[in-house]
């Protein structure tokens, strides 16, 4: 316990931090006025930290049971939380105005839009830990990051519609076998958002309570968002309006990259009575690698995550006999990114799962594989 709190409880600033890594490369671009200092952050984020992740390996140990309760009731990991989302917002205020400001070629507006977009990924992993937690505050926090990349429909369908239907066909945001990241964004995008609308009519409904209410949830992240982004286009022009389209963009990639790599081919049994069977902790992809870990607030640590939903990232607990990704998450981006090395991965670790043994029936696959 002590051990643990000596050498990994300040280490966890590092999820605070890591959204900033554009900022140096803003700074030494306003002073050389060189476009190379704006492939810093893309040189950190797929280069040196997937290195980094694998030299340091993976942290599978778990703290002992009676210092589960002291753990989670730290308020120190939830004000990490906290200062999280200040960061955020600076860092897309931060790139906005330079873009809006600064005379900069196509290029550099380019790589500023998607660093920043990068960045806001990552806020996307914010609002998760957030609006997973209960009390209104943090979840209050959690719309509030989430309408900085204009994706204020992901609490509810995350919470109310990929927890309840995970590693079934019929989850928009768990990738099949055989199905390609690509193909898969296609579906999971617009159908993410979709369900976030039916799910909350839904809800609004049974209350008799208009769509347009203030009750409706999406509406609360959704209107800071245009408030926002308007506010930027009314400054600044057109001008910005390229930089927010593929900011915008690239933060909703961010968080379908996690999905594919997160549920890919997984599949829960349905039971005799047509309902699926609760989800258990290898019906998700896990990764304990640390440096990964310590800067996307232990998403990696997904297994435990689908099993006790609200249980916070600090506490997130390791199983035995886990499917495990083969790196942590950056790396694995890159993998999925390239399908034919993906498949040859990923295929066989997850034919040789214990549950699945080869047993095609056991895998969410994509019907052409079946062909």
């Amino acid at each position: 316990m002590k051990l643990y709190k000596r050498n990994y409880r300040l280490l966890w600033v590092l999820s605070v931090i890591y959204p900033s890594v554009g900022m140096p490369a803003i700074y030494m671009h306003y002073l050389s006025n060189n476009t190379l200092w704006l492939l810093y952050p893309f040189i950190i984020t797929y280069l040196i930290t997937p290195f980094i992740d694998i030299f340091v390996g993976e942290y599978n140990q778990n703290y002992p049971e009676d210092f589960q309760r002291e753990l989670e009731d730290d308020p120190y990991y939830k004000i990490l939380t906290f200062i999280a989302v200040a960061i955020h917002c600076i860092v897309f205020f931060v790139t906005a105005f330079y873009v809006g400001l600064m005379p900069l070629s196509i290029i550099e507006l380019i790589l500023i839009a998607l660093f920043a977009g990068l960045a806001s990924g990552t806020a996307i992993n914010t609002g998760h830990e957030l609006g997973h937690k209960k009390t209104k505050f943090e979840r209050n926090l959690a719309k509030i990051v989430l309408s900085i990349p204009a994706y204020g429909h992901f609490m509810v369908e995350h919470n109310r519609g990929h927890h309840s239907k995970v590693s079934t066909p019929e989850d928009a945001a768990s990738s099949m076998m055989g199905e390609n990241i690509y193909e898969f964004a296609v579906r999971e995008m617009p159908q993410s958002i979709k369900n976030a609308i039916t799910i909350e009519n839904t809800r609004l409904q049974r209350i008799n309570k208009s769509f347009w209410s203030n009750d409706n949830q999406l509406l609360h992240s959704f209107a800071l968002t245009l408030v926002i982004q308007a506010s930027l286009i009314f400054y600044f022009g057109l001008v910005i309006l390229p930089f927010l389209l593929i900011h915008n963009f690239i933060a909703w990639w961010q968080l379908t990259s996690a999905n594919y790599i997160e549920h890919y081919g997984l599949l829960r049994a349905k039971l005799p009575n047509g309902k699926y069977e609760s989800c258990k902790p290898h019906h998700s992809w896990n990764s304990n690698h640390l440096i990964g870990n310590l800067h996307l607030f232990n998403l990696q640590r997904h297994s435990d995550h689908h099993t006790n939903p609200t249980r916070r990232y600090q506490a997130l607990k390791n199983y035995n006999n886990l499917p495990t990704l083969p790196c942590g998450y950056l790396g694995c981006y890159l993998i999925a990114y390239f399908p034919w090395l993906w498949f040859h991965v990923m295929d066989k670790k997850l034919l040789e799962l214990e549950h699945i043994n080869h047993d095609l029936t056991k895998i969410n696959i994509h019907p052409r594989r079946l062909i």
